[in-house]
């Protein structure tokens, strides 16, 4: 094929565009990196959008380069409209992933009020101006205020502040379990007990709290620390607490769940690895507790074992939007095969016409060395919707 020259104005513009795809009579390769970006000449390359890495038809990513970015974004991405605006905002120092997990259960009603991280006292520059763009309404549960303070952190100018105080980490997932049940009087409380000792098994939980305000407490492999025992205590004076212990028996014993039937009802819910353990927590579902998701039609987060504070900041896309559980890569090049399988058991189909089906939409958190766009895109595939197989209409069909 040859490249015309000497064409006038918008024929030109026109098929330089699809000379561009078609490589002008050569192949060009998306890996190549002496190439530019298909659909950008050298001279743009730097106009450069960002795909597939940064969306797909199926996947958002949020490319944070740490949780402070992450939270601030996705805070602001799950409320966009500044005439829905968050009733409060809730501000967690990043320096213990327990207490980052424990306070996404304030993302739930009545508070609704999404993660920020402080630098110790200092809040940082993405937790600012989200603040100043979400401008908060103030939170009746929590005293009209309009920004939670966990702990020791900052306390931004302008702003009514309610503070939970505690003397320790474990002291402050107390705290906020207490806030958190003192705006459900009367209801019977359900815990998710996870372990203190290791954050891939516990991350599961912050999306999951964050959708239904079910505070987090935290085990060890054996004991039950005080400040743990005390929380519960005062949660059983309220009504008998239906309790879930999240992760196996090689990490929170029997020994524990024995004493933790002291104060409820007890189920474990899990499995033996972080990957299995997210996956059967998805799918669980006794009663009212539990996502259930088995079937399709959802949304999903997606991120990397071994970074609870994402957890933290990712657990509005749970508590908002498609309300999705996170699954967990412990490896960002590929998707683990037990997670393959879940996403194939959710995936969605359609008989005559997908306009009628059912859709799941992944959000990635993480940059492209985090989840690389090769996992991506399978996660893309493995979500999109397909037609189903049925017999007799073989040559028709999608293979899924």
């Amino acid at each position: 094929m040859l490249c015309p020259t000497g064409l006038p104005g918008r024929a030109v513009l026109v098929l330089l565009a699809a000379l561009v795809v078609a490589g002008c009579g050569r192949e060009v390769r998306s890996d190549d990196p002496s190439q530019p970006a298909l659909l950008a000449p050298p001279s743009q390359a730097k106009e450069n959008l960002g795909f597939p890495e940064t969306a797909t038809k199926n996947t958002t990513r949020v490319p944070g380069t740490d949780p402070t970015q992450t939270a601030a974004a996705i805070a602001r991405a799950v409320f966009p409209d500044p005439a829905r605006k968050p009733s409060a905002v809730t501000i967690v120092d990043g320096s213990d992933w327990r207490v980052a997990l424990a306070a996404s259960a304030l993302m739930a009603d009545p508070f609704r009020a999404p993660i920020l991280f402080s630098d110790g006292t200092t809040l940082p520059g993405p937790s600012q101006t989200a603040l100043d763009r979400l401008a908060p309404t103030g939170s009746k549960a929590a005293g009209n205020a309009q920004v939670i303070r966990v702990g020791n952190v900052a306390r931004p100018a302008g702003y009514k502040t309610t503070d939970i105080r505690g003397t320790n980490p474990l002291a402050l997932t107390r705290a906020i379990a207490g806030l958190i049940r003192s705006a459900h009087p009367g209801v019977a409380p359900k815990i998710v007990i996870a372990s203190s000792d290791d954050a891939s098994f516990a991350m599961p939980a912050a999306g999951y709290s964050a959708k239904t305000g079910d505070p987090i407490l935290f085990v060890t492999k054996d004991d039950i620390p005080a400040e743990t025992r005390a929380a519960l205590s005062a949660l059983r004076g309220l009504a008998k607490p239906r309790i879930f212990v999240l992760g196996p028996s090689k990490l929170i014993s029997p020994a524990v769940t024995k004493q933790l039937k002291r104060f409820g009802t007890v189920k474990r819910v899990g499995g033996q690895d972080p990957i299995t353990n997210a996956i059967e927590f998805a799918r669980y579902r006794d009663g009212t507790f539990g996502w259930g998701v088995a079937n399709p039609g959802h949304g999903m987060v997606f991120m990397r074992t071994g970074r609870p504070l994402y957890a933290a900041a990712a657990a509005p896309l749970s508590g908002a939007g498609s309300y999705g559980p996170l699954f967990l890569l412990d490896d960002g090049a590929r998707l683990p095969a037990a997670l393959q399988s879940q996403l194939l058991d959710t995936q969605p189909a359609y008989r005559t016409d997908p306009v009628a089906g059912v859709y799941n939409h992944g959000w990635i958190i993480g940059k492209t060395d985090t989840i690389s766009v090769t996992a991506q895109a399978r996660i893309d595939a493995l979500l999109e919707i397909v037609q189903e197989q049925l017999p007799g209409n073989l040559d028709d069909v999608a293979p899924r």
